[in-house]
């Protein structure tokens, strides 16, 4: 029985999309952000901010979302500043109640209350869009300032 080797990651010119099926996605996720901060020039700090919201957000899709769960990074450009935009996305169930997901303290299946609220204050921007019953897509970005 011949096995083919699962590749999660596609690697765009610029950005990469990880689909979320495993925790193992879930961690190449968050590896893929850091690499990518870095090449455009993110100090340590900044990198580790961005891997760690994109860890938040693969996290939140393998344990809570349905349908296609998605993570892309891509590199911006505003002026002479590069950013880095991540894009969660997935297929459902939606958020309910986007105003109190966002509270520190909110959770759902035992988690710690936190990581949305964590994401929203690791990067530059964040904006959330979300249908119950149909999914959910955040978008959040850092700019190397």
């Amino acid at each position: 029985m011949t096995r083919q080797a699962r590749v999660p990651a596609v690697v765009h010119p610029r950005g990469v999309t990880i689909l979320i099926r495993t925790e193992q996605d879930v961690a190449e996720a968050q590896r893929s952000a850091r690499r990518l901060a870095q090449a455009v020039g993110f100090g340590e700090v900044a990198g580790y901010m961005v891997a760690t919201a994109v860890c938040e957000l693969a996290s939140n899709l393998y344990f809570h979302a349905h349908g296609t769960r998605r993570i892309l990074v891509d590199v911006l450009r505003r002026d002479n500043t590069m950013g880095i935009e991540v894009i969660a996305e997935d297929g459902g169930p939606g958020i309910s109640d986007v105003r109190s997901a966002l509270q520190d303290g909110f959770r759902t299946n035992g988690g710690l209350g936190g990581s949305l609220p964590g994401v929203q204050r690791l990067m530059d921007e964040f904006h959330i869009a979300s249908r119950p019953g149909k999914g959910t897509r955040i978008v959040a970005r850092k700019w190397n300032t």
